[in-house]
């Protein structure tokens, strides 16, 4: 497949032959490596939660002895000694499930389970979600607002790595020239949301934006732009809810090519994910 590298005005500056889009594209393969790529947050107390105190052990238990908590009418429980005068004290129970701030019974335990996805099926579902987002159709689908648009500007969008040189402001100019009617849909907008989830630890929303694929050994930090290496690149990445708008650097599409095409039985990162 010929695709064409622009530079910072938007202008075709050379063109290149890459195997990298021509995978057909399996949305089933896809969506199957995207449910087993979310991590879900381990959920569990803190191991020493309601237990990192000294309580058990401070009074006597034993029938007819001094400093002994018997014949006081009080629970034999691991009590907290706040003070104490000779045989009398004050206290108050501690560490068990029944009582104030102590441990949990059955707390839930911190387990993650690892989802194995194969080698070859997690290559392919890398390689059809590349095509995935390079579909201009797969595109709109995602972005309602481009539906009604005439889009001139042929995917996948690669650029050479001038750009990275580039301060912010000169950054977002440069995008502009090159994304034309696209630019509406790759700043990431952020607003308050509506209703009850504004008090619930969820008060901003954002949409996805543009996904800017680098090299590894290069560095780029636009606000407002998501950007990924190219050795960390995951199928959620490119296709969570949708084909994503990417842009690609001319060295990352190097670096893919010799991991996705030329070393083939090279070993990803995501041979494991957690489910």
């Amino acid at each position: 497949m010929k695709t064409q590298i622009l530079d910072i005005n938007g202008n075709k500056a050379k063109e290149i032959t890459t195997e990298l889009f021509e995978e057909p594209i399996r949305e089933d393969i896809i969506f199957k490596v995207i449910e087993a790529e979310r991590i879900w947050q381990p959920y569990s107390n803190y191991y020493l939660a309601g237990m990192n105190r000294s309580a058990s052990g401070n009074i006597r238990h034993k029938r007819h002895s001094w400093k002994s908590d018997r014949e006081k009418g009080i629970p034999r429980i691991p009590k907290k000694i706040f003070w104490r005068r000779g045989t009398q004290f004050s206290w108050a129970g501690a560490i068990i499930p029944s009582v104030k701030g102590g441990r949990r019974a059955h707390p839930p335990k911190n387990k993650i389970n690892l989802k194995k996805i194969n080698k070859k099926e997690l290559r392919k579902a890398l390689l059809s979600a590349l095509s995935y987002s390079s579909s201009l159709d797969e595109l709109k689908k995602k972005y309602t607002s481009l539906q009604d648009k005439k889009i001139d500007i042929k995917l996948p969008i690669i650029i050479e790595d001038k750009i990275l040189l580039l301060k912010t402001k000169p950054s977002l100019e440069s995008l502009n020239k090159i994304l034309g009617d696209l630019k509406d849909v790759a700043i990431q907008k952020k607003s308050v949301r509506a209703g009850r989830g504004k008090s619930r630890g969820r008060k901003y929303k954002k949409n996805a934006g543009l996904l800017l694929v680098i090299g590894k050994n290069e560095k780029k930090d636009i606000k407002g732009i998501d950007v990924v290496k190219a050795d960390k690149l995951r199928v959620s990445d490119l296709a969570s809810g949708g084909a994503r708008l990417t842009m690609f650097t001319e060295n990352a599409i190097k670096e893919l090519e010799k991991s996705l095409i030329e070393n083939p039985n090279k070993k990803l990162d995501e041979g494991k994910t957690k489910k």
